[in-house]
């Protein structure tokens, strides 16, 4: 072959794609180098520079030999996404707008109060599960996050911050997945990114520190409990099955008896006996805030460990809910507590900026067409109330 024809098949040979390493967990990391050729310890290195010191160009990697730098960057990348625009509420709660592949746009939400700062993490672009009082669902689905695009928002959130260097004060004390999409359905990559965030050489969060929040995907919360002792939240918001297979449709796959066994098993394979599960609850005007609603509430978690987070309905466009008043959430509560349950309301934040809990929805190239859907309906019948 001679030299200008080598030069032409070179030319038109596809590159290799280079492997992300932001998103690698820990193990992933040690096959990586072992597949260089290196030792186990450069995945400390590497965890390190870029989860603890913010750091994403391999030249600055002092303590790596300019070898192996070289062969990083011909090999790999650190690249979080796109950050498109940030949103600070009057109250201190800040919004990134967050582009990810493919042109879609996530929204990521840091909530700071005086214990704590959390940051509310999204697992996937839009929602497939369609629960009909909250944003997300509206937009519909595209895809999951990979693990960078999700470890990606917390690297993105703890620069905002000044939060990564050596002796940088930590402001993401906590982490919830709470915000687009529904985790369990994007499982591996959610366990890797999680993963990162408990790693004592990444972010170090405290297993009581992150949260999962679920819907009720059965199937893959028993495999969660095998590879994974993060806190759990519920999704719950009803205390029946007819009521909730009207606000969330993924009970008519797997109904509250089949979730909440769930939720057992998973408290039985943590490695504490003092863990309680959080059952999140959705107030809606007349819809879910009677006094026998939590009556009903009580009586159906008298055999789990828990403790149950009250959520004023935070209104969007396309949803004819209303917020529940506060005399129905004060009566709510104290039925509740008078019950011996310990319950917390949550704060509504960030509303000004459309970031309170159910608000996200980001812009999602949707492949449901259930958007558009949801556009029409909107001009034609509201949505019906149920009891």
């Amino acid at each position: 072959m001679t030299s200008v024809n080598a030069d032409i098949n070179q030319a038109v040979e596809p590159q290799q794609e280079k492997v992300n390493l932001l998103g690698l967990s820990a193990e992933k990391l040690v096959e990586f180098f072992a597949a260089l050729g290196e030792k186990p310890f450069r995945a400390t290195q590497l965890l390190k520079w870029m989860h603890q010191l913010g750091v994403d160009d391999f030249e600055q990697m002092t303590n790596l030999s300019k070898a192996l730098r070289q062969k990083l960057k011909e090999k790999a990348e650190i690249r979080a996404p796109e950050v498109v625009s940030r949103h600070d509420s009057a109250d201190g709660t800040r919004k990134w707008i967050i582009r990810v592949t493919g042109g879609s746009c996530i929204e990521t939400v840091f909530i700071p109060e005086k214990d704590r700062g959390t940051l509310c993490v999204s697992s996937q672009v839009g929602c497939s599960l369609d629960c009909s009082f909250c944003a997300t669902g509206k937009q519909g689905f595209n895809r999951d996050l990979t693990a960078a695009e999700i470890i990606g928002q917390v690297w993105i959130a703890a620069k905002s911050f000044d939060s990564l260097g050596v002796g940088a004060e930590r402001v993401v004390s906590n982490v919830v997945m709470m915000g687009m999409g529904e985790p369990l359905l994007n499982f591996d990559n959610v366990v890797d990114a999680m993963s990162l965030m408990l790693h004592d050489c990444a972010y170090g969060l405290s297993k009581r520190r992150v949260t999962l929040s679920t819907s009720g995907v059965v199937p893959a919360l028993d495999r969660l409990g095998d590879v994974s002792d993060v806190s759990l939240a519920i999704s719950l918001h009803a205390p029946n099955d007819r009521l909730r297979d009207e606000l969330v449709p993924i009970n008519r796959k797997y109904p509250i008896a089949m979730l909440l066994d769930s939720a057992r098993r998973y408290l039985d394979k943590m490695p504490d006996t003092h863990r309680k599960i959080t059952v999140e609850y959705t107030l809606m005007d007349q819809v879910n805030d009677r006094d026998e609603h939590a009556r009903e509430l009580a009586k159906l978690l008298k055999d789990i460990p828990c403790k149950i987070n009250l959520i004023p309905f935070n209104p969007f466009a396309q949803s004819d809910y209303r917020r529940v008043t506060n005399t129905a959430l004060q009566r709510f509560r104290d039925i509740l507590h008078r019950e011996g349950y310990t319950v917390t309301v949550r704060t509504t934040r960030g509303d000004d900026i459309a970031a309170a809990c159910g608000q996200l929805a980001g812009t999602v190239n949707d492949k449901t067409r259930r958007s558009e859907r949801y556009q029409r309906q909107a001009e034609e019948t509201p949505i019906r109330f149920v009891s």
